[in-house]
């Protein structure tokens, strides 16, 4: 998503990591969740990645206990956008649709070593690198090439 903002999200969230669920969180922008505070967030990790055209995918994805669940839209989890005005965020229900989102989009947005920043507790981030010998992913690089071989 671009940004994460709305604090009543946030609290369900923090709830969510306090039950043991693992969050995962590529968020673009302004994000108003503190992850790893043990207790309350340390199940909770975000990433931020910008690139070269400030695009990102709005994918929601829910492991759901084995029956996966996949959302696109167009809202950020802001008030602005879930309270006062018209967004859309529908189910992704084709399974060869949903492969490809999780496969080709958001695992490669999630790896990403090159554009990407780590959100840490006290609100600062730190820009991941790769590790020695780690290939270099460059999500938004990978993705336009990717998007040159289907034209």
């Amino acid at each position: 998503m671009n940004a994460l903002v709305d604090s009543k999200l946030i609290r369900r969230l923090y709830e969510a990591s306090m039950a043991g669920v693992n969050v995962e969180l590529l968020v673009r922008g302004i994000c108003c969740l503190r992850p790893g505070i043990k207790g309350i967030s340390e199940n909770i990790h975000v990433t931020s990645v910008v690139g070269r055209f400030l695009e990102h995918p709005r994918i929601y994805y829910f492991a759901n206990g084995g029956q996966p669940e996949i959302y696109l839209g167009s809202a950020d989890l802001m008030p602005r956008n879930l309270d006062r005005r018209v967004e859309t965020i529908f189910p992704v229900e084709d399974e060869g649709l949903k492969a490809r989102l999780l496969d080709e989009i958001l695992t490669i947005s999630m790896r990403d070593n090159v554009k990407s920043r780590e959100l840490l507790e006290d609100g600062s981030y730190k820009r991941i690198h790769p590790a020695d010998g780690e290939t270099l992913v460059d999500s938004q690089a990978w993705l336009m090439e990717r998007a040159r071989t289907y034209a």
